[in-house]
């Protein structure tokens, strides 16, 4: 009998990308909405990917292998499906190139006021032709570009800020030793040290207890004056509640935000209150994109393709790539 792969949400336009991904051997079954699969395809459903929200987890009697989209799995309770002897698997080799690529168009976006003469142009175009005032411009040259969190996607734009001809630092203390001599970069041992020097911080670690909060009132603290912060990875790495005060009091100058703590964006934080009102204080001061950054055709394509890949892998051949809950699964009996 044909092992069974579930997609209970996966977009019509993406099922021959899904169905080449895994090759033949299989049966496939693909829904557009979680509430159209039945318990009996839970069931027996040898694999899942895409997403299987809490309700539908005791559901599956079969399943051998869940693959989430994307690389971010803190929305997935991987403990529950370890106890269920089932691994969970993410998607780390898709968007790493677009990440990086945001990371970077956020960092420029402010650092030539693109944004800024834009606006200021639309407000009077004939009097606002020649610059004169850039609040942001810097000489990326003569700056320090520091990340947080040095995976594949913070390697990555370390490598595009090395090609500005930026001083490039990173703090990653999961990265063992030497790994900055092999791809020509400074190493900070604490966070404080890394904040201290950088004239920009970009945020590319996954969301974990550890890092819920990372970034706030005591890494501002320790921060050069003048800091642009940039988030492209999990908005509650950053407490926007201690940006708000760091932007409010001058610290960081500037910030640009693809992800936020709650998303769509929460109205009552004093930050996205004052960005909405388009505040004085804080007006060309601060860029949001909805958590884009990852999203090109290319990628979104990959996100699907790469994920039936894995699952199909571990059905055919037991191979298990990416797995993120080894530390919690039991085996089935």
């Amino acid at each position: 009998m044909a092992m069974r792969i579930l997609w209970p949400n996966l977009p019509a336009r993406l099922v021959t990308v899904a169905t080449e991904a895994v090759g033949s051997g299989f049966e496939l079954q693909f829904h557009e909405k979680f509430e159209d699969v039945s318990d009996e395809q839970w069931a027996k459903a040898d694999a899942v990917v895409g997403g299987c929200p809490p309700p539908y987890i005791d559901k599956l009697k079969a399943c051998r292998i869940f693959v989430k989209y994307g690389v971010g799995y803190d929305d997935v309770d991987i403990e529950r499906f370890g106890k269920l002897g089932i691994p969970v698997c993410n998607v780390p080799d898709y968007g790493t190139r677009e990440v990086a690529d945001h990371a970077i168009a956020l960092m420029m976006t402010l650092a030539k006021s693109v944004a800024y003469h834009d606006s200021e142009l639309r407000a009077d175009l004939k009097g606002n032709w020649r610059p004169q005032h850039n609040p942001f411009g810097r000489r990326l040259s003569v700056c320090t570009f520091g990340v947080v969190g040095m995976g594949r996607i913070g390697t990555a734009a370390a490598l595009r800020a090395k090609a500005f001809d930026m001083d490039v630092v990173f703090y990653d203390p999961y990265q063992p030793n030497g790994y900055q001599f092999a791809i020509g970069v400074r190493r900070a041992d604490t966070l404080a040290e890394l904040m201290g020097q950088c004239d920009f911080v970009s945020i590319h670690t996954p969301l974990t207890a550890e890092t819920r909060g990372l970034i706030g009132a005591e890494a501002f603290a320790a921060a050069k004056r003048g800091v642009i912060l940039i988030n492209t990875a999990r908005g509650p790495v950053v407490d926007i509640d201690a940006l708000h005060d760091a932007m409010k009091d001058g610290t960081v100058q500037a910030a640009g935000l693809d992800v936020l703590p709650e998303e769509p964006a929460n109205a009552q934080r004093r930050l996205i209150a004052a960005w909405q009102k388009n505040e004085d204080w804080i007006r060309h001061r601060l860029l949001l994109t909805p958590h884009s950054a990852f999203y090109t055709p290319e990628s979104f394509r990959d996100n699907r393709g790469f994920a039936a890949r894995t699952a199909a892998r571990y059905l055919r051949d037991g191979r298990l790539e990416n797995c993120v809950n080894k530390q919690f699964l039991i085996p089935k009996v």
